[in-house]
């Protein structure tokens, strides 16, 4: 019996342990992977408070072992489901079944590929899904936007303040975000729309050079130079096991606002798998205080 399991040692797995710690409770982490999540794949962290110039992985690994040495339980096993027993919560893996009197979901979500050869080779190296993360990069070079909803729109806008050139390439012939900011980035100079097309290649030596955009009604094929590909198809959260017991979104999000708090009592969505606005490193971190302090007073309680 624990007091508190969370699942997923994201950042906000991760922080959640640290902050439920440090309340003296009892916690075990599970995580179906690697400590980390998303953030291990990012070279360098700029936009943390007090953390320039880190990677994602020495990041991730020096809250990792923070949260080790103030006694939080890591197993590394998949969960698959969680039980509501009332005053008690069971959550079974693959292998085992532990139980707690509260639980944070804390299984993030994962960007949704484009399906092209080398994609994953190359993310850090000329590939991104997070402009906001690594636009700075690309001053006054040429990049590219994959999408049609509001994310790849409010990029290519963010991008186009930063980037030489943004080419915005979309699968459809009109755009599913805001009308509005379709119409901004009409306004910029450096900003070319590229419809009814997809990604087909990828040209690279040790970075992303060039991209390959096939048009879908003529089939004709275009090599486009440039230094970086912003991939804004969607993204896909990790709640599924959970769907049964955890109320979701239409698009499969935890349905939980800023305390976290979701539709059973003493289970809480922290990070990227709840529905919020932002999805950034010190969102997740944040996410992750807010529910702990929450599933503590919970146990406190109960």
């Amino acid at each position: 019996m624990y007091d508190i399991i969370i699942i997923g040692a994201g950042p906000a797995g991760l922080t959640a342990a640290i902050y439920a710690r440090r309340a003296s409770k009892t916690v075990l982490v599970l995580e179906a992977l690697s400590y980390g999540g998303q953030i291990i794949n990012t070279p360098d962290i700029e936009n943390y408070p007090a953390a320039m110039h880190i990677s994602g992985y020495d990041f991730a690994t020096k809250v990792y072992e923070q949260a080790q040495e103030l006694g939080a339980e890591f197993v590394f096993e998949k969960a698959v489901g969680i039980k509501d027993n009332g005053d008690t919560k069971e959550v079974i893996t693959d292998d085992n079944t532990y139980t707690a009197k509260a639980v944070i979901i804390a299984t993030g979500s994962e960007n949704r590929k484009l399906g092209v050869e080398n994609e994953d080779k190359l993310v850090g190296r000329g590939i991104s899904y997070c402009a906001t993360c690594d636009g700075a990069f690309y001053r006054g070079k040429k990049v590219a936007v994959v999408g049609g909803g509001n994310t790849a729109l409010e990029d290519a806008l963010y991008l186009a303040d930063l980037a030489e050139t943004v080419y915005l390439i979309h699968r459809r012939d009109a755009f599913r975000g805001d009308e509005a900011t379709v119409n901004a980035l009409k306004e910029r100079d450096n900003v070319k729309f590229i419809y009814n097309s997809n990604v087909t290649k990828l040209i690279a030596e040790k970075r992303l050079t060039a991209i390959e955009v096939t048009d879908k009604n003529t089939q004709e094929v275009t090599t486009i130079e440039l230094n970086g590909l912003f991939v804004a198809v969607g993204r896909i959260p990790e709640n599924q096991n959970f769907a049964q017991l955890i109320k979701l979104d239409d698009s499969g999000y935890v349905s939980a606002g800023e305390d976290c708090i979701t539709n059973v009592p003493g289970i809480y969505a922290a990070g990227d798998n709840r529905t919020k606005s932002v999805r950034q490193l010190v969102t997740a971190a944040a996410d992750g205080a807010v529910a702990a302090t929450e599933a503590v007073r919970f146990v406190q309680e109960h």
